[in-house]
């Protein structure tokens, strides 16, 4: 499941939805609003995305997710609108019946995610300009 969501994300009860008595291994990767970037001090961080799309393309990455591993749950909740430094601006999730599937599972989610949603990062910087950023992981084609 993929969720867009304008509130700060609830890592305790999206985990406690992926456990299952089935499940030997759990991973979780949590992204962060950091204060820094590229040299510019950040004050705050503004998501905006495509929500049909996104919801789109989560499924197909789900599913390509589901052949390569042996994964019994998973979610990932991404962030939309204003977010401050310290907030979580995304979660993934994954349960499955032996931890190497988790972590591998987890880490192509979130890569994938990045790479393939369309969703725009805006940086506010403490000087007061703000910037849109370029997502380089889709820029070179990763």
């Amino acid at each position: 499941m993929f969720q867009l969501s304008n509130i700060p994300i609830n890592s305790i009860t999206l985990r406690d939805e992926l456990l299952s008595p089935q499940a030997g291994g759990y991973c979780a990767f949590e992204g962060w609003v950091r204060n820094n970037n590229e040299g510019k001090k950040v004050e705050a961080l503004e998501y905006e995305a495509f929500e049909p799309l996104c919801l789109k393309e989560a499924n197909l990455i789900f599913r390509e997710v589901k052949q390569k591993y042996n994964i019994l749950e998973f979610r990932c909740v991404h962030r939309i609108g204003k977010c401050q430094i310290g907030e979580m601006a995304v979660w993934v999730g994954v349960s499955a019946a032996h931890r190497d599937d988790a972590f591998k599972a987890c880490r192509m989610i979130i890569d994938e995610i990045k790479l393939r949603l369309p969703i725009w990062k805006k940086e506010y910087y403490v000087d007061g300009v703000s910037n849109w950023i370029k997502n380089e992981l889709a820029s070179a084609g990763k």
